[in-house]
């Protein structure tokens, strides 16, 4: 099992210098908007990705007027102790460590200590672009495969290398073929690599989430999630070279596994078209507990479980539901926020598990 037994935090976000010890698997963390709980569970997201869950520059986490900042965090991981610091230098410089050895790269840590938030603004996750859904999945599987995280870093380099070729190309009226060849099979490479993965991944992890929307939401609606890629009807390396000509035209790459989407219906049209504001919230939950289900199988331990003010838009029947799973079925370690101690204190107490309570002022 994954602990955390004490957080640390010098000049992060609202939090100067603060220690908080964890003396139960349920911890609520309660108080006035403003006070901190998410800047809490963002910390803890830190130590487990080595960044901020909400795609901010590291420079925003470091309090207000001064400079570097310090997450030190003490965790178990199966009764193994292990202590975990994120340190931003003065000079912007960020270092990880995990037992006083600091990390090469940081994408070695990634997987080792996984967690899934949940947030209130990560309902754009249903109702925005794909490039939101894309970066979901490839967030999970990041933490899976080390091989899959290299293969997403050189696809992206490679690509903004081409998209440069592509400008470089219509400005000068001149085509480096050989060179476009080189870039085309490159890109294709880790491309056909991250569609294998992602396409046998799906067939596993999208029942999950239909699973979960339908306990959460404890009906039976019609809900369809497909997989969508460019890759499934051609070859990359094909695609690429029949679209050389729109590439130009438009000075980007237009065809890859930078386009793939999931697909999401209910009764056959489009999810976020009609569905209420209870039902996008359930299938976000849905999406992040087959997250957790899948981290939690393929590791072999249950990851983290934060979850940001998760009581807005939804009603009391699909709260018990979603807080009766995560708290008593399952052996997480779960943090969540609310600004109303004695909802949460009720809620948690009448799914009989011991919890504890901070509050934040």
């Amino acid at each position: 099992m994954l602990w955390l037994e004490s957080l640390k935090l010098i000049q992060f976000r609202n939090y100067l210098q603060s220690v908080f010890t964890f003396s139960e698997r349920i911890i609520g963390i309660c108080g006035a908007n403003g006070t901190g709980k998410t800047n809490l569970l963002d910390a803890i997201h830190y130590l487990s990705l080595t960044k901020s869950y909400f795609s901010r520059p590291d420079a925003q986490s470091v309090s207000h007027g001064l400079m570097g900042l310090r997450i030190e965090g003490n965790l178990l991981l199966n009764n193994s102790a292990q202590k975990l610091v994120c340190i931003l230098r003065e000079n912007n410089k960020k270092e990880v460590s995990l037992n006083d050895e600091p990390y090469k790269k940081f994408s070695e840590h990634i997987g080792k200590f996984p967690c899934v938030m949940i947030a209130p603004d990560d309902v754009e996750l249903i109702t925005g672009g794909s490039e939101l859904r894309r970066s979901f999945i490839d967030a999970i599987l990041c933490q899976l495969d080390r091989e899959y995280l290299q293969q997403l870093i050189n696809y992206n380099k490679i690509l903004q290398q081409r998209n440069s070729f592509l400008k470089q190309a219509a400005e000068s009226g001149k085509m480096d073929e050989a060179l476009l060849g080189i870039l085309n099979e490159q890109l294709s490479k880790s491309g056909d690599h991250i569609y294998r993965k992602r396409e046998s991944f799906m067939q596993e992890f999208l029942p999950k989430v239909i699973g979960h929307y339908h306990r959460i939401a404890a009906k039976t609606d019609s809900l369809e999630l497909v997989y969508e890629s460019q890759l499934k009807d051609a070859s990359f390396i094909q695609l690429l070279r029949s679209g050389v000509q729109k590439d130009m035209i438009l000075q980007r790459t237009n065809v890859g596994i930078h386009k793939d989407d999931l697909d999401i219906t209910m009764n056959g049209i489009a999810f976020k078209a009609q569905a209420s504001q209870g039902q996008r919230k359930s299938l976000l939950f849905a999406l992040k507990l087959a997250e957790w289900d899948v981290l939690k199988e393929k590791k072999g331990f249950a990851p983290l479980l934060l979850l940001d003010d998760v009581f807005e838009k939804l009603d009391q029947q699909r709260m018990h539901n979603l807080l009766h799973w995560v708290c008593a079925e399952n052996e997480s370690q779960v943090f969540i926020t609310d600004t109303h101690k004695e909802r949460l204190t009720d809620q948690l107490t009448d799914i009989g598990v011991k919890f504890q309570i901070i509050e934040l002022s």
